[in-house]
């Protein structure tokens, strides 16, 4: 698809059509940057686990972080030898 370069501000920019955004997952923030010259624009991929460790950290300090089913022992565990 070929696209006009426009001035956008002290800038210029292309647009980009809503149905390719949508195609790529692209909305709000963008991963831009410029590989063996040639210009990559990527959603934004997020680490899942991040912020895990503060919020252990908040759950432990309402002492919310207690087994929530008891413990279920099989029979003969206590026969076991670790």
């Amino acid at each position: 698809m070929e696209v006009a370069i426009r001035k956008m501000g002290n800038s210029q920019g292309v647009l980009i059509p809503k149905p390719i955004l949508a195609q790529v997952g692209l909305e709000g923030r963008a991963d831009l940057q410029v590989r063996d010259g040639v210009i990559e624009i990527r959603p934004l991929r997020r680490d899942p686990r991040a912020g895990w460790a503060d919020d252990a950290r908040r759950v432990a300090e309402h002492g919310d972080d207690a087994p929530v089913w008891p413990e279920l022992p099989n029979e003969g565990d206590d026969a076991l030898v670790w």
